[in-house]
């Protein structure tokens, strides 16, 4: 009897280490003081195409909601393939605590290979790691009639246990009121972005 209860017990605590294992919530994030930089990596949404100048793009505007120095490091037309060979540079030569990560959209709408958009997605985060500088990624909608998001960001996110602004983008682009163009927000869209960026890393302990 004393042995079945002690293998009860076992099981029970196996049970326990599993389910914390396979807990999905995204790490927290470290607190940014105020003299601490964000690095806003990624293409035309990144740069603010469409905003009217980039004083009103979702990375300058999110600068003035967080009172943290945000650098746009934003490309227009980028691939991700560029972006993972551009990245590291970058991050040596601000050294943020932050990096946000919105890419690919380029690789969606041209149609290149999502295993591909994969990996490069997982570089930059892997590139940021390893110089312990904390990942939050945006994810960016497949160019279609719903503007859903691609599953490789939601995918890639729970694996690599990082925060991640869903279905924000798809929501703004679905709207005329927030958006310039079929691919890219207005003033106003950049500011929603910028707004609901804020509120994830203020939900993820960054400020």
């Amino acid at each position: 009897m004393k042995i079945l209860k002690l293998i009860r017990q076992l099981c029970c605590l196996l049970l326990l280490l599993l389910l914390v294992s396979c807990n999905s919530d995204p790490q927290q994030l470290i607190p940014l003081r105020p003299n601490e930089v964000i690095l806003a990596f990624g293409d035309s949404l990144t740069y603010g195409v469409g905003s009217g100048g980039q004083a009103l793009s979702y990375p300058a505007q999110l600068n003035r909601l967080t009172a943290r120095k945000v650098v746009n490091a934003g490309i227009s037309g980028e691939i991700s393939a560029d972006g993972l060979k551009r990245l590291p540079g970058l991050l040596d030569e601000y050294e943020p605590e932050l990096v946000i990560i919105c890419h690919g959209g380029n690789d969606l709408l041209r149609q290149l290979s999502k295993d591909e958009l994969r990996a490069n997605l997982r570089g930059m985060f892997e590139a940021a790691n390893s110089r312990d500088i904390s990942v939050v990624m945006i994810a960016v909608p497949q160019p279609n009639l719903l503007l859903s998001d691609a599953d490789v960001y939601g995918e890639l996110a729970a694996e690599l246990n990082i925060p991640l602004l869903s279905d924000t983008l798809g929501e703004l682009l679905s709207d005329n009121t927030y958006k310039s163009d079929a691919v890219h927000l207005n003033a106003q869209g950049y500011r929603k972005l910028a707004e609901a960026v804020a509120e994830l890393l203020s939900e993820n302990g960054a400020i």
